[in-house]
């Protein structure tokens, strides 16, 4: 693709946007419109295959907030994608992007000086870096905390230990047990070297002589082997917010690993692992507790305590003629949710039938049965049966 053609190329339009478009609303067009003209779904389709492609490169730009705005930039600069014809043009003209971009754009060449640092970002090349060298991100680190049932509804301060990758106090990150890393020649201390792709486009791989970081040691570091990095211990006390289900990944920006050059740190990922309760379940925002009542409170209704997570408990009131496995709702007595309001606790009734029974009490029951003895709970169960 020549710069000519990029510029006046509409990335809006080829996902449907508009130019104030959200992230949020490039990222839906996006997904549609590649399940739409996705390859495996159009096997043997030309211009299917054609138009995915186009889908992706817009996406690849316009998805990126960085990529995004030189786009924008460049092309207000050019009319948003017109090439506007100067003064006395007569609506024709002769205009060389050589002229601006430094070599011959026509030709999908180089983009060195003029706007070539616009360019440059947006393909991931050098530009005018000359030998400076780049800051580097952190890793991103990943830990593992394992919380009680409580503290998972609750939220929990607790306290990790992270083993990372951090600049090398021996040598101070440089890699040089001198302190004096020259810059790599192969990449002129950018870090990446680049590749063609084909249509112009050219794509960055890490530099191989100095495996990214755009220095190499002289006299390497006898604690960093020149990497410049070591491995570093630390403990940090991580907040987990209330309501973290059981295998939910957590992500703190900004507190990875250390970044290289003035680069901004990684992120910490921590994966949580919940513990069961004895007597409380979870399904989504709510609690479940299972609630054992007599045969009696089931049949003649009455009240009932029912215990909470963490509060006093409840009473539950039960209607006449409650059956078994029925589930009623205390409001507000659940798990946390996002906005901080909180889910309900779940209660179902279960009606427990004694193993032993006084002689009072049998006889009792005895009676009942004769009370109710032409009544038969299974009647309806035999008639339906026989419908089909």
């Amino acid at each position: 693709m020549s710069t000519k053609d990029f510029i006046e190329k509409d990335y809006y339009k080829v996902l449907g946007v508009p130019k104030d478009a959200t992230e949020a609303e490039i990222k839906k067009a996006y997904r549609k419109l590649a399940r739409e003209f996705h390859p495996d779904a159009n096997k043997g389709n030309v211009k299917a295959e054609e138009r995915f492609k186009e889908i992706s490169e817009a996406n690849d730009i316009l998805g990126d907030p960085k990529k995004r705005k030189e786009y924008d930039e460049a092309r207000a600069l050019f009319g948003n994608g017109g090439f506007r014809p100067g003064p006395g043009a007569g609506g024709s003209f002769n205009f060389d992007l050589g002229d601006l971009f430094g070599g011959n754009a026509q030709s999908g060449g180089g983009f060195g000086g003029g706007l070539g640092d616009v360019f440059g970002g947006l393909f991931n090349r050098g530009g005018a870096t000359g030998t400076r060298t780049q800051p580097r991100r952190g890793q991103d680190i990943e830990s593992e905390v394992t919380l009680s049932f409580t503290e998972a509804i609750e939220g929990a301060t607790v306290p990790l230990r992270m083993s990372s990758q951090a600049p090398c106090k021996a040598c101070s990150g440089t890699g040089d047990k001198n302190g004096t890393p020259r810059v790599c020649p192969t990449c002129v201390g950018t870090g990446q070297v680049a590749r063609g792709s084909g249509g112009g486009f050219s794509l960055t791989d890490p530099c191989p002589d100095c495996k990214g970081r755009g220095l190499i040691a002289e006299h390497p570091c006898l604690e960093c082997k020149g990497s410049g990095r070591a491995k570093s211990s630390r403990t940090m006390q991580v907040r987990i917010p209330a309501g973290v289900t059981d295998g939910q990944r957590i992500r703190l920006r900004g507190k990875g690993a250390p970044g290289e050059r003035g680069g901004p740190a990684g992120d910490l990922y921590v994966v949580v692992h919940v513990g069961e309760h004895p007597v409380f379940g979870r399904k989504g925002d709510n609690l479940t507790v299972a609630v054992p009542v007599t045969f009696a409170e089931a049949a003649l209704g009455g009240e009932v305590r029912v215990p909470t997570l963490g509060g006093p408990a409840v009473t539950l009131k039960l209607p006449p003629g409650t059956p078994n496995g029925r589930t009623m709702r205390a409001r507000g007595k659940g798990a946390v949710r996002k906005d901080g309001t909180r889910g309900d606790l779940l209660i179902t009734v279960e009606v427990s039938v004694p193993k032993d029974l006084s002689g009072k009490a049998r006889d009792a029951l005895q009676a009942y049965r004769e009370a109710t003895a032409g009544e038969d709970p299974r009647a309806e169960l035999f008639e339906a049966a026989k419908g089909d």
